[in-house]
């Protein structure tokens, strides 16, 4: 273990974060609403505790191993959280806790959405710019921005890549070189920001509140710069338009990068996980709307199709914008949106849940073990895309399920032990660990009044969730520190 890289690299990132802080800076200087010093003071804190981690061990050069991208991921995630908050709790007249600042630091960095902010309208130009911007940062995972800066800086990047992008095979790259990746992930990314402000902005939606709900959306965060959300505008052509880009967005960027350099959409549709991802939000789409209708929620099929529509999307792919208080619906409807965010987007998207991809693997994996039965010496592979999956990716796919579902069981039972109420506390872990934000219950338009012990249970959950359970609780393990 290289203790001292891994502080240099910390202290490196700690740096290139307080930049970040700029922006709103400028914005609270231009009109004046009372932010600048909190801004000001968090930049400073921010880059001061950057140089204290890298000044001391400026000179260690040492290859990264793959136990050190873990821990340096883990890390800046942790101190991100914390440093994040500072201008949350440093803004002029600031009512916010510490560990509500926490709370939406870490929401917003992981792109839950998850807030405890009332009064959203109210807030600062600068601090809602901030919140959205966050949502942006998390969206790709900041450390695969740093892929790309670090080697510059005489700091490898593989082990980083590996232990940040999400889903069950982590190996392949769309470039041969590991800088070159990053780089083709974050030029789609801008690509899509950009594209999807132009799309608001020619929707109805103003300048300002066009870039920060196109952040949210490509980041597939869900914060908005209104208490309303989306639902703000009663427009259907800004909720199509957030439709088309939430779709995109929850589908593998690989994919954006494969179909751009053949110049095909077929691309698309030859994937496996990608039919698997839209099949999956068509059939919740219809269940919705039609339920809608028949349940009387909306007493026309237009309506029903079009809140439908955009609330199976955005919970689905674990946006979680709204235009409607979907908790409020029957209690079939909520249940089932609840449970599209289980399986979330794709794998090597910006979506949360446990991914497309593993399901397809579970569920391929439970009818082999049914074939098995009747033919019990049968050697059955798996395949996915007409390619056989190795049994060590079927193996770690269900082991990542049963750590899945035992972080959840044991984050649910201790919000509960808090005094939340069992849909209180189901849906809030859900939301969390899915990174989702909006829940069910109490949970459903804010988490404001929940308990301090439940928001800092529901911060571990949204860690758990955005690093992909492996990540963090590979820590915890003795193995890991064993030299």
């Amino acid at each position: 273990m290289h203790l001292l890289v891994v502080q240099r690299i910390l202290g490196v990132l700690l740096m290139v974060f307080s930049l970040s802080m700029l922006p709103p800076l400028v914005i609270s200087i231009w009109v004046d609403d009372g932010a600048l010093v909190g801004f000001t003071d968090a930049f400073i804190l921010t880059l001061s505790l950057g140089l204290a981690c890298w000044a001391p061990v400026r000179n260690q050069h040492q290859d990264l191993r793959v136990r050190d991208g873990f821990l340096v991921v883990v890390m800046f995630w942790g101190v991100l959280g914390l440093t994040g908050s500072l201008p949350f709790l440093l803004a002029e007249n600031s009512e916010m806790t510490v560990t509500d600042a926490i709370f939406e630091s870490i929401s917003g960095l992981t792109t839950t959405g998850a807030t405890v902010i009332v009064g959203i309208d109210q807030l600062p130009l600068s601090i809602l710019y901030y919140r959205q911007q966050l949502q942006w940062l998390g969206g790709m995972g900041i450390i695969v921005l740093a892929v790309a800066v670090l080697p510059m800086l005489g700091i490898g990047g593989m082990q980083l890549y590996r232990a940040e992008t999400p889903g069950p095979v982590k190996d392949n790259k769309l470039t041969p070189r590991i800088t070159e990746t990053a780089k083709a992930l974050w030029f789609i990314y801008l690509g899509l920001t950009i594209i999807c402000t132009l799309a608001y902005w020619g929707g109805g939606m103003k300048p300002f509140d066009a870039l920060g709900h196109a952040f949210s959306t490509v980041a597939i965060g869900g914060f908005s710069t209104h208490d309303e959300s989306i639902g703000f505008y009663d427009s259907t052509l800004i909720e199509m338009i957030a439709v088309i880009f939430m779709l995109l967005s929850g589908a593998n960027f690989a994919l954006h990068f494969l179909a751009l350099r053949r110049r095909s959409l077929r691309t698309y549709f030859e994937d496996s996980e990608f039919r698997g991802y839209i099949t999956t939000l068509t059939v919740v789409f219809f269940a919705v709307s039609g339920a809608l209708y028949f349940m009387g929620v909306y007493g026309t099929w237009n309506e029903s199709i079009t809140r439908g529509l955009f609330q199976a999307v955005s919970i689905g792919t674990t946006t979680g914008f709204t235009t409607a208080h979907y908790s409020l619906w029957p209690g079939f409807i909520s249940i089932l949106l609840l449970f599209a965010s289980f399986v979330g987007g794709c794998a090597g998207s910006t979506g949360g849940g446990i991914k497309v991809i593993r399901f397809l693997l579970l569920i391929k994996q439970g009818v082999r073990e049914i074939n098995r039965l009747i033919h019990p010496n049968a050697e059955i592979p798996i395949r996915i895309g007409g390619k056989t999956i190795p049994w060590r990716v079927v193996d770690a796919v269900w082991g990542f399920f049963a750590l899945y579902v035992a972080s959840f069981g044991v984050m649910y039972l201790a919000l509960a032990s808090t005094g939340l109420d069992l849909m209180t506390s189901f849906s809030a872990v859900a939301a969390s660990i899915n990174n989702l934000g909006p829940g069910l219950a109490d949970v459903g338009e804010h988490y404001a009044n929940l308990n301090n012990p439940a928001k800092w249970i529901l911060c571990i959950a949204m860690l758990l969730g955005r690093l992909e359970i492996f990540t963090l609780l590979v820590l915890l393990t003795p193995a890991f520190w064993r030299k």
